[in-house]
């Protein structure tokens, strides 16, 4: 059956393929569908798929917490080591970026490379003091969809495929009003965060393994790119960074980014 049982949640997840294994983590509101334009490409490239829905997103189970990066890299870190999965190379989108990141920093030995896609850190405390004092409280309420509605306008350009933003939506008004609430307060609203500089260069870091990330935007996603390069230690690290592609540029522009991450997946070491 794909469920896994960690901790207090149960986990929907699928398993294909029998080469090098890869974890895909998507983000917010979000679940394992989000990669498939990945998943088929990858497979056919010889690599072994495993692609999660996270605690209270898709069809695994609402728990009342443990929605912040380290809790859901747990989930995941318990996964691969109950599936006997050798190194994985970690793949995460925005949330899932923070995941992967995490994972690699607290599980080492399960993480053969990272590859986080326009990812939640690096965040300025001063630039989100409205949102944590309007938008994350409003999150929790009744209209709680609403405030992530709002949210989700800044996410796309004017290139973004219409269809993408309306499947975005009507998933995400079918979220548990307080997961929406505690997967954003995990990120900005806690001790241990490190999505808010300066905590983000110290806990990236952390990360020894490869490392290719992705940055997509309407401003300068290249001097972003550029700090999160100069952030991981590894040689055969990589950054890359697409001006005026919206926050899920995998989905935007899937052809050239599967060519980018095999491209630097067989060159990476084994």
């Amino acid at each position: 059956m794909p469920f896994t049982n960690q901790g207090d949640a149960t986990l929907f997840f699928t398993d294909e393929g029998a080469g090098p294994p890869i974890l895909l983590v998507h983000g917010w509101t979000c679940d394992s569908h989000d990669w498939q334009f990945q998943a088929p490409s990858l497979l056919s490239a010889g690599y072994r798929v495993i692609a999660v829905d996270l605690r209270g997103h898709g069809r695994s189970s609402v728990p009342d917490s443990g929605y912040t990066p380290r809790s859901f890299a747990s989930d995941l870190a318990g996964l691969l080591r109950e599936r006997n999965t050798p190194p994985a190379v970690v793949i995460g989108h925005s949330l899932g970026g923070a995941i992967a990141v995490a994972m690699a920093v607290e599980h080492p030995d399960l993480v053969r490379a990272v590859v986080p896609v326009d990812s939640a850190y690096g965040m300025d405390p001063a630039s989100i003091v409205p949102f944590r004092e309007t938008l994350l409280p409003a999150l929790g309420q009744l209209a709680g969809h609403d405030a992530a509605l709002a949210m989700f306008d800044g996410f796309y350009t004017p290139a973004t495929p219409q269809n993408l933003p309306t499947w975005h939506r009507r998933r995400m008004q079918g979220m548990p009003l307080h997961v929406l609430q505690a997967a954003i307060a995990g990120l900005v609203d806690v001790p241990e965060q490190f999505s808010l500089l300066p905590q983000s260069e110290a806990y990236l870091g952390r990360v020894t393994c490869p490392a290719l990330s992705f940055r997509s935007g309407r401003q300068d996603p290249a001097a972003v790119a550029r700090w999160e390069r100069g952030c991981f230690s590894n040689p055969a690290s990589h950054a890359v960074a697409w001006e005026g592609t919206g926050h899920w540029l995998h989905q935007e522009r899937p052809a050239e980014f599967n060519a980018v991450l095999l491209d630097w997946l067989a060159a990476i070491p084994n």
